[in-house]
């Protein structure tokens, strides 16, 4: 199994997909574009291919770029117009967005990157509130950089301590990926917001 992962995360396309994969997360919160660098940066350190600077390069541009489209797309079509975006949790979330982009940009996005729906809503929100991209592009592009390199970290530090191969290190690294996303979720729902 080892020399399949080997095999996999060799190939150039493995970076291709991951980028497809992080891109696609932006818009579809289903998409686990954390796991998947996550997973390649634990590859990356047993096996040194796909290299490690390229998992987090590769899948930082990705997830800026997913960022900035959501940013243009809220810039352009104004989801709050959106019948899909009606649900009152869907404006909550877009409300808080605008307050936080409105006040504390650089935290909202930062934040937002490790919340399923936090990125989208402060993407769109940020293009509708129409700040500017000056201002945005900057905090978007090191908090997508940041992101993608503490996942892949994650996945490199359990390789390198968890003994018994690529697919353990794998599954540990997906493991705790999932249980970081799932305890600020928890706390997230526990907090009352701030209004």
């Amino acid at each position: 199994m080892d020399e399949l992962i080997a095999g996999l995360a060799a190939n150039p396309w493995a970076l291709v997909v991951l980028a497809g994969i992080v891109f696609a997360d932006a818009f579809l919160v289903v998409v686990p574009g954390e796991v998947a660098v996550t997973a390649l940066g634990s590859v990356a350190v047993a096996h040194g291919l796909p290299p490690l600077w390229a998992v987090i390069l590769i899948g930082g541009a990705a997830a800026f770029a997913g960022d900035v489209c959501c940013y243009l797309i809220g810039r352009l079509l104004h989801p709050r117009s959106w019948r899909v975006m009606q649900r009152p949790s869907l404006q909550r979330a877009l409300d808080w967005a605008a307050r936080r982009l409105r006040t504390h940009a650089a935290t909202a996005v930062f934040t937002a990157r490790f919340i399923p729906f936090g990125r989208l809503a402060v993407n769109l929100s940020a293009g509708a509130a129409m700040v500017p991209a000056l201002r945005y592009l900057p905090i978007a592009a090191v908090a997508a950089m940041a992101w993608a390199a503490f996942q892949a970290l994650i996945g490199a530090a359990i390789a390198s301590i968890i003994p018994g191969g690529t697919v353990v290190a794998v599954i540990v690294s997906i493991v705790i990926a999932l249980a970081v996303g799932w305890t600020v979720d928890f706390v997230l729902a526990r907090v009352r917001p701030i209004e």
